[in-house]
């Protein structure tokens, strides 16, 4: 039965799959996975990943529509990702009966496009969740170059990502965390041990920012042990945000 709850289908021949729970409440999820994220025909990260798999499981079996994308891979918030990521939106919205306005599942890089689509998008998207985010490449430039391997990886992934130079990446001008001012709902859980992205440079400076606009968040720091609590609470955050239609 598993296997007919997963679709696979290409856009601009990046591959996506949309999760279809047996009873549906109506309400749609986007996934927008890490750097290590991936869709192709099948199978996917998300799937393959006993922890990110246990959460769409929990999602599903609460009703939800979960689909995500490829987006081209490690992306890193650029404009085709974020194009891709609106393609993907309205395709799910003529092929399923959902509320338009949906929720977001970021991971790492992916809440580079997830502010984006909150900017963009206002209108279609109800609360995001950001799981050990990635907020500010510039930033995230900054903390890798005390690596040097990381670092120059991290170029080489931006200047693909981005179709730039690799020497143009340093003087391109990344958007801020201070650009984005939606105030859409957003949730945060961030890992407090071995994170990919610090929370000073990211989170916490996203959180401190969203003060300011008077639209503050949900930050929530979790240790690996507790992750099933973690995934009932993101489940009532997105139901929190479902009392107005």
């Amino acid at each position: 039965m598993e296997g007919v709850s997963e679709r696979f289908f290409q856009i601009e021949n990046e591959w996506n799959v949309i999760h279809l729970p047996e009873k549906p409440n109506g309400f749609g999820i986007l996934i927008i996975g890490d750097r290590t994220h991936f869709v192709e025909n099948g199978s996917s990260y998300w799937l393959e990943h006993y922890g990110r798999r246990q959460l769409i499981n929990t999602l599903k079996s609460c009703g939800y529509t979960l689909f995500h994308s490829n987006l081209y891979g490690r992306h890193w918030g650029s404009p085709h990702a974020v194009l891709l990521a609106k393609q993907l939106y309205h395709l799910v919205m003529k092929q399923e009966i959902l509320n338009k306005k949906i929720h977001i599942l970021s991971e790492g890089i992916g809440a580079l496009v997830a502010l984006q689509l909150m900017e963009e998008m206002p209108n279609s998207i109800r609360s995001s969740v950001m799981i050990n985010p990635c907020l500010d490449i510039k930033a995230q430039i900054a903390e890798e170059k005390k690596n040097k391997f990381f670092y120059k990886q991290m170029i080489k992934e931006l200047s693909k990502a981005y179709q730039l130079d690799e020497k143009a990446v340093t003087h391109y001008p990344f958007v801020r965390i201070q650009d984005f001012v939606s105030k859409i709902p957003v949730g945060i859980w961030q890992k407090m041990n071995g994170g990919s992205y610090s929370y000073k440079i990211h989170g916490k400076k996203y959180e401190e920012w969203r003060k300011q606009l008077k639209a503050p968040i949900q930050f929530t720091f979790y240790f690996q042990e507790n992750i099933n609590r973690i995934y009932d609470m993101i489940r009532s955050f997105y139901k929190e945000h479902e009392r107005i239609l």
